[in-house]
């Protein structure tokens, strides 16, 4: 899991079709919620770093949707942000804007100071 979610933090496409395979077998295996939820997330970022928006879309969506499930705020944010990175990516502001500050609103809450940090640069520049 860690493998992975180095790799998402990279942006590195490579790491991330090589490692989420193996954490996504291990998840359903296992029937691991927050390490499928990681998975879905990586391959959704991999996707969107290939330009295969949909299939970004697709993942984020059910990663967004485990985390919410077991309520797990920070990776719900980490999730939001991604969502906002690919909004950005298919040229649509309005909606980046709306998921890197529902994001922000979440790290705020937690006291998550790299994570707002990063989402109000997002915010500030792009958003």
């Amino acid at each position: 899991m860690m493998l992975v979610d180095s790799a998402v933090r990279a942006g590195d496409e490579t790491a991330i079709r090589q490692f989420a395979p193996q954490l996504e077998e291990l998840a359903l295996r296992d029937d691991h919620k927050p390490y499928l939820a990681v998975a879905h997330r990586a391959w959704g970022v991999a996707h969107r770093l290939a330009e295969e928006y949909q299939e970004a879309e697709t993942r984020l969506e059910k990663a967004l949707e485990i985390f919410e499930e077991i309520n797990t705020r920070w990776q719900i944010g980490r999730t939001l942000f991604e969502l906002g990175e690919l909004a950005m990516a298919k040229a649509d502001g309005g909606a980046a804007q709306s998921y890197f500050s529902r994001a922000q609103d979440l790290f705020e809450e937690l006291g998550a100071g790299p994570d707002m940090i990063r989402t109000q640069t997002m915010i500030e520049t792009r958003g």
